[in-house]
């Protein structure tokens, strides 16, 4: 089977990871990477031991797949254009700026049957897969994502900057329709909201309360889950999960007779080296992306929901 040929767009500070990712494939030719800053695309290009290009146009007829790391406000149009080339693409979050232009590249990707991949990283984070056959009908959530300030990601708010990920979580765990969303934030040191907390009521009777901070001391990325069995929590800088339930295995609780905990600790992983290669799975066998252009509106529009609540416009 002849190699795919790949190419990244984009490759600023995420970029550069995905062609480092490509460059390491078996069965993949990184042609090229692509950056409106020629002398950050050759540095890439160098090290990846690929091409370096300053606009994707070049590469349309020359490529298979793609890693789109722009802008969010670039989003839209490069993936537009790749995939009326019949290129399989991955676009990093948010999806696109508005829920319409994720209907514009969601409708021609069916078409085409070429794979559509939304770059929600936490998704092949392995204590969250560990979740599969524990987690049965959450009824309360509860998400803290800090971290400190930095400037890249201020193009756009904390929401969709950071807390997009733990909604697009909430979201793949509640099998129902949000009800109602309330939310509070403020911006310290960008134009942007840079802390955020929103509660989200499911239609099934689930609450989410969601908060993410980009100007903290501390970096903190946890998820704690209620059901009627079991207390969930996972944290995924840790890579840990740890189960509680009533009667079940695992070591005592002091002071809390007949709850018992298990915790299960991961080894160090590569999630975005997982994350693209499930990507070239969707493209070599036509199966669905893990997570999918509709997956990536469904964030985006409950995302720009929340941030219209911190008095910036809805656009969905």
């Amino acid at each position: 089977m002849a190699n795919l040929r790949a190419a990244v767009i984009g490759v600023g500070y995420l970029g550069r990871f995905h062609a480092q990712k490509y460059a390491a494939l078996d069965g993949v030719d990184l042609v090229g990477v692509v950056d409106s800053d020629a002398e950050k695309a050759a540095a890439v290009a160098a090290e990846t031991g690929t091409s370096a290009f300053t606009d994707y146009h070049q590469l349309l007829d020359r490529i298979d797949m793609a890693s789109v790391a722009v802008p969010t406000c670039a989003h839209y149009s490069v993936t537009r254009d790749l995939l009326a080339a019949g290129c399989h693409v991955l676009v990093e979050k948010p999806f696109t700026q508005t829920a319409a232009e994720a209907d514009e590249l969601i409708e021609p990707a069916e078409k085409q049957g070429v794979a559509l991949q939304v770059g929600h990283l936490e998704r092949f984070n392995p204590a969250i897969a560990a979740l599969n056959g524990i987690l049965k009908n959450p009824m309360f959530i509860e998400s803290h994502r800090l971290t400190s300030f930095r400037s890249r990601g201020t193009d756009v708010d904390v929401v969709l900057d950071l807390m997009i990920h733990d909604i697009d979580i909430i979201l793949s765990m509640v099998p129902a329709a949000v009800k109602r969303i309330s939310a509070v934030g403020v911006p310290i040191l960008s134009e942007e909201g840079d802390i955020a907390n929103a509660r989200i009521e499911f239609d099934n009777g689930c609450v989410a309360n969601v908060t993410a901070s980009r100007v903290s001391q501390y970096a903190m990325r946890k998820i704690r889950i209620f059901q009627s069995d079991a207390y969930l929590a996972i944290d995924y800088q840790k890579r840990k999960i740890a189960v509680c339930r009533k009667d079940g295995a695992g070591m005592p609780i002091p002071g809390l007779p007949g709850i018992a905990i298990k915790e299960q600790k991961f080894e160090e992983g590569d999630s975005l080296m997982a994350e693209i290669g499930a990507f070239l799975e969707a493209v070599r066998t036509g199966s669905r992306p893990l997570v999918t252009g509709e997956d990536g509106k469904r964030a985006l529009e409950l995302a720009l929901q929340i941030s219209a609540q911190l008095g910036r416009p809805a656009t969905v």
